[in-house]
């Protein structure tokens, strides 16, 4: 027998996840105005389903609600990509420290794949190749993920997940390759965390995340 329950949560969680993305990617420009009606024909999902996941959206921090106003995409600042990229180094520095203690074989297998596919497209980027900008920001997400996938909180990786989606926002937004030092970092990262080294690894993970916020506010600019 068919659960309705179940396939209403799999539908306002796929509503939800498919939104999400798109104001990530900057379909979903910030400071946009959130239309029900337009989003009901675009995204296939009811009145009903797209308030529920507008309002979750809204406790993550990706979408404002105004009162009387409506939905609106989240804005961005200088100082909310601040913020959020201290966040960032604050929750991935734990995570890593529980992931290097207790990661295994095949954790770093993990780690060295994940590290692989991102060095590939890194020097196609470096070599002028920019045609598959989305897919160098997934490897590097891929990356950053399997660094911390053998730490056991899974609320850790959670809020984690959370926030560097609201610091790859800011990424997305401007899309621009940081080069050699981005990639000397990577590396680092990857022998940091095969030789078990975690303090130089935190070192190198702040400095990533700050040179990157760095970076950012440039490309605004």
């Amino acid at each position: 027998m068919v659960n309705m329950n179940t396939i209403i949560n799999t539908v306002g969680t796929n509503t939800y996840e498919t939104i999400k993305q798109d104001i990530i990617a900057g379909r979903l420009q910030p400071g946009t105005k959130l239309k029900l009606d337009g989003l009901k024909a675009q995204y296939s999902a009811s009145v009903s389903t797209l308030r529920e996941t507008l309002n979750r959206l809204s406790s993550d921090g990706f979408v404002l609600s105004a009162e009387q106003r409506g939905f609106f995409v989240a804005p961005v600042s200088i100082a909310d990509l601040t913020e959020i990229a201290q966040m960032r180094i604050l929750l991935e520095g734990h995570a890593l420290k529980a992931s290097f203690a207790s990661g295994g074989p095949e954790w770093e297998g993990d780690v060295v794949s994940a590290y692989h596919k991102l060095k590939l497209m890194e020097e196609r980027m470096q070599s002028g190749d920019d045609s598959e900008i989305e897919t160098w920001k997934a490897y590097d997400l891929g990356f950053h993920r399997a660094l911390i996938s053998a730490c056991d909180s899974n609320t850790l990786k959670q809020l984690h997940s959370t926030i560097y989606d609201k610091y790859l926002r800011y990424q997305m937004l401007v899309l621009d390759f940081r080069g050699k030092p981005a990639c000397n970092e990577h590396k680092d990262m990857l022998d940091m965390a095969l030789s078990r080294n975690t303090e130089k690894a935190l070192n190198v993970l702040e400095t990533h995340v700050l040179l990157g916020v760095e970076h950012c506010i440039a490309s605004f600019k």
